[in-house]
């Protein structure tokens, strides 16, 4: 067995190069209760995002809009799957109030899937994105992380029309792993969205995704897979490790080396992906502005 395979049967213990720090005081207390008091949902919490108390702490959120159930069950997501709540139609205005009491310059904005919506809900995220504009003079910088709209080209160019700051789309794993590890979601599909959303947008917005290691890939596949994210337009690219929510979760097989993820790295900026974010602990939204050249 290579010394960096995980015995299914047990939970591993952390690496030293994996350490996440403790962070509490005013910062993370203050977001954790505007959050509450709106009504909102973040990513942060529904995925168990490792970094919560790090980016709370320094005032910073990804808010996860359409309620916080998700039509779908992928085997490597903390969501919870269900039948999902009709969206809220004061979620924007109430996003846009918080982003200006967190003095935010830089915002992400994800979802939960919403097969059940004909838009996949699309127009919400125009709403959310206006809502910002409207109360902070536009001078805010919006990342969108979407889902993949059931391949509905009308919804995708409904987001992008809506011109946010950068277009996000997680391809997730490597593509013999993808039916296995998530549900609907295809690795093809996924790449026609970030195709699409170079080809619609002109090429004008930023193009980002991001995988996950350690689900059983082999590096090589990691290397396709750059590959094919920097053929399909993406400009972006994130890398980090998985880390599963429970037992009932995908199965974690490997820890992988910081060193590794610095390869990985390098191979990106070598063939053409601009700006890349690749370590253990990196996240898709984890320091998202600071991918972007502003």
């Amino acid at each position: 067995m290579d010394s960096n395979t995980v015995k299914k049967s047990v939970r591993p213990r952390l690496p030293d190069w994996i350490r996440v720090k403790a962070h509490a005081g005013e910062g993370r207390n203050s977001i954790q209760n505007l959050v509450s008091s709106l009504g909102l949902h973040t990513v942060c919490q529904s995925a168990k995002c490792p970094n919560l108390g790090e980016c709370w702490h320094k005032r910073t959120a990804t808010f996860m809009i359409l309620g916080k159930t998700c039509t779908r069950n992928c085997r490597f997501c903390a969501v919870e799957g269900g039948k999902p709540e009709t969206p809220n139609a004061e979620e924007p205005d109430n996003i846009a109030l918080a982003v200006e009491k967190m003095g935010l310059k830089y915002v992400v904005i994800t979802c939960v899937t919403r097969d059940d919506l004909s838009d996949g809900g699309a127009g919400h995220f125009v709403k959310v994105i206006n809502a910002i504009r409207k109360r902070s003079l536009e001078e805010v910088k919006i990342e969108v992380l979407t889902s993949d709209f059931n391949g509905n080209l009308s919804s995708l160019r409904t987001v992008l029309d809506a011109n946010p700051t950068v277009f996000n789309h997680n391809i997730e794993t490597v593509e013999r792993l993808s039916n296995d590890i998530r549900q609907k979601a295809t690795y093809r599909a996924s790449l026609l969205v970030l195709k699409n959303a170079y080809e619609v947008s002109n090429s004008k917005i930023p193009i980002k995704s991001g995988l996950m290691v350690g689900m059983g890939e082999r590096d090589d596949e990691v290397e396709q897979t750059i590959i094919d994210l920097y053929k399909n337009g993406v400009s972006i690219l994130t890398i980090g490790q998985y880390l599963p929510p429970s037992y009932t979760h995908w199965p974690l097989e490997r820890y992988v080396h910081p060193e590794t993820f610095k390869k990985w790295d390098n191979f990106a900026k070598d063939i053409g992906i601009k700006h890349v974010s690749s370590a253990p602990l990196v996240r898709s939204s984890y320091h998202a502005e600071e991918l972007v050249e502003l």
